[in-house]
């Protein structure tokens, strides 16, 4: 296999990666910072504070974007079985 097939693979791995995580990581990151300005602002020192919101709103996003990000993920692992069989019928 050549080397640049494999960095191919890589690349498109590390893309799917981000594509599919990507919306989740944003919204927890929001959430997170919306919340913490809302703790410096009230001056309000609750660890559990930070946690339930962004536990919710990822799980939201987790729910409607699941079967988008099950697309994709079914998508790549199609594309990989079918570049396992060019090899295979190449050698």
């Amino acid at each position: 296999m050549e080397t640049a097939l494999v960095m191919d693979i890589g690349r498109q791995a590390l893309i799917i990666v981000l594509l599919v995580s990507g919306p989740m990581l944003a919204v927890g990151l929001f959430l997170g910072l919306a919340v913490g300005i809302f703790q410096a602002t009230t001056q309000i020192n609750e660890a559990t504070l930070t946690f339930i919101p962004k536990f919710v709103g990822i799980a939201l996003v987790l729910m409607i974007l699941m079967p988008w990000m099950m697309l994709k993920l079914v998508e790549f692992t199609h594309g990989l079985f079918e570049l396992i069989g060019q090899i295979g019928i190449m050698r």
